[in-house]
């Protein structure tokens, strides 16, 4: 009884640990990123604010306290961002004693794709479709009504689609990750690539506002992502499964 808890104790007090040494480098970050809070709020809103016509309009605070949490929140999401290479660390290092020994050694490689990922997705959605997204809603402007967010509404909206494109774009990580642990065979993966595009366009239209414009620009790269992560898994993937057949063989 005692040998069957102990693995599950020990799983738990290293999961705590890692948990602990994540929210740790998050609050340091989010710290640093506080005293750039104005710039960086202005850089990650510029998009809305020349939607709204730079220099015309500009973003309203209704509430006292309004300022303040949105630049409290925007120091976090940025503490976030910068913490991304300690938090993928950790879930490497929390998964890896269930690896081979050649993938855990993969834990650089692992920590620099997924960092990578995240911020290619975060600056694809930033760049290309926040622009096009807001674009879209200043359109329905009129003689009798005027467009006039809030930083607070604008700030969550952003914020909220800058985390999307940036989860997004880790499909090929998860897609690996499920594939070389033996959660999910590669090959079928590929079979079910068609409920995947399905799953994919229902995520975009979660995800995003309630214009195609979002919605397509989300979900087109996570389809690609997803063919490319199973495209990797199905290489590693067979390595793996002929290092089981070997290590299962008798001497």
């Amino acid at each position: 009884m005692d040998d069957q808890r102990l693995p599950l104790t020990h799983h738990l007090a290293e999961l705590r640990t890692r948990i602990i040494r994540i929210l740790l480098a998050w609050i340091v970050c989010a710290a640093f990123a506080w005293n750039y809070n104005e710039w960086i709020f202005g850089y990650l809103l510029d998009p809305a604010v020349a939607a709204l016509g730079a220099g015309e309009r500009t973003l309203q605070a209704i509430a006292p306290t309004e300022i303040f949490f949105t630049y409290l929140k925007c120091a976090a999401l940025a503490g976030f961002v910068l913490a991304l290479p300690v938090i993928f660390w950790q879930i490497w290092a929390f998964v890896a004693p269930g690896l081979y020994a050649n993938e855990k050694s993969a834990i650089v490689p692992f920590v620099l794709a997924s960092s990578l990922l995240f911020g290619g997705g975060a600056v694809f959605g930033y760049m290309i479709v926040f622009p096009l997204m807001f674009e879209f809603f200043t359109q329905f402007d009129s003689d009798f009504v005027e467009s006039a967010w809030t930083m607070r509404e604008v700030f969550n909206l952003t914020a909220r689609l800058f985390l999307a494109f940036g989860i997004a774009f880790e499909l090929p990580v998860l897609v690996f990750f499920l594939s070389i642990t033996g959660i999910v065979d590669a090959r079928t993966l590929l079979r079910g690539t068609p409920y995947a595009v399905l799953g994919v366009f229902i995520a975009a239209a979660i995800l995003t506002p309630p214009d195609w414009v979002s919605q397509i620009f989300l979900a087109i790269p996570m389809i690609a992502l997803y063919l490319l992560g199973v495209g990797v898994a199905l290489v590693f993937g067979g390595a793996r499964q002929k290092r089981a057949k070997g290590e299962e063989a008798p001497s």
